[in-house]
């Protein structure tokens, strides 16, 4: 079932880690995934801040499942023009200065006790096509050290990246052709782009997903994406899980709602995204 396999990001619960721990562990969460802590990214930590965060989510009940690091979210090659996103504390920095953090990620994530890490594609350029064996030749060189420290790193399809969709997520994966690099979905994402999260965004990859982040979103008349609580958007999410369980997925789902209502908080986005999903998975 989902919800046995359900997690939440902790800073889309709040800026205090323990509070967002105490704050999983009540509503019956089995896992975190960790990207801020105290206003600074996960790749930050030193060990002995990692041996902290991991003892106070066994202390409750629960285990970290990723580190939703923020590696590959550079330019390629700062002189060309670049779409750019958040980088959750990280100043901008070449693309040698992620791969040299690469292993220093990896030891956090050993010692936070998951062998998973988020990844990204690069800012996005202005024609990502004619970029494909750049990008795939960088993720290549970082499978290949992921492989070899037993790492499964996952490409999310975000907006500001070369794999912004799913279908450029897919082809990323298959020429980098390593175990250690899988498609991380967030139907959510697609939705945010007006593209149709499923069934045809799913389709091209659900072959190559290692990791689901669940929200929800749709293209206003304005033309800009918004982010709502799941099933108040474009992806249809009952047909969406149902899809992946009929495919044989048995990975984990992480709720990133980055959605705050109006006069409210993560913690309240977070929880009317968490009371949605058990009202849908009553359907599914």
């Amino acid at each position: 079932m989902v919800l046995d396999r359900l997690g939440v990001l902790t800073d889309e619960v709040s800026d205090c880690y323990e509070e967002a721990l105490d704050w999983a562990a009540e509503q019956g969460l089995s896992h975190v995934e960790v990207r801020m802590v105290g206003g600074r990214n996960v790749a930050e930590l030193t060990d002995e801040e990692a041996a902290e965060i991991r003892r106070h989510a066994e202390a409750r009940g629960l285990y970290i499942s990723a580190v939703a690091s923020p590696l590959f979210k550079c330019a390629l090659d700062p002189a060309r023009p670049v779409v750019t996103g958040d980088t959750f504390g990280q100043k901008e920095e070449s693309v040698e200065a992620h791969h040299d953090k690469l292993p220093r990620v990896i030891e956090i994530a050993k010692r936070l006790g998951t062998h998973r890490i988020r990844i990204f594609s690069f800012w996005r350029e202005e024609d990502p096509g004619l970029h494909t064996e750049e990008i795939g030749g960088h993720l290549r060189r970082a499978a290949r050290i992921a492989a070899s420290e037993g790492m499964e790193l996952l490409l999310e399809n975000e907006p500001s990246c070369n794999g912004g969709v799913a279908e450029e997520v897919a082809a990323i994966v298959r020429s980098v052709d390593s175990p250690a690099l899988r498609a991380l979905w967030d139907p959510g994402n697609e939705a945010h782009t007006g593209r149709e999260a499923y069934p045809a965004g799913y389709e091209v990859l659900k072959d190559l997903v290692g990791h689901v982040h669940l929200k929800d979103a749709y293209v206003g008349h304005n033309g800009k994406g918004r982010c709502v609580p799941l099933g108040s958007g474009a992806v249809p999410v009952i047909a969406q899980l149902r899809a992946l369980a009929a495919d044989g997925y048995e990975g984990l789902f992480t709720i990133e709602t980055h959605f705050t209502p109006a006069g409210g908080s993560r913690m309240t986005g977070t929880r009317i995204t968490l009371d949605a999903l058990k009202a849908l998975l009553k359907e599914v």
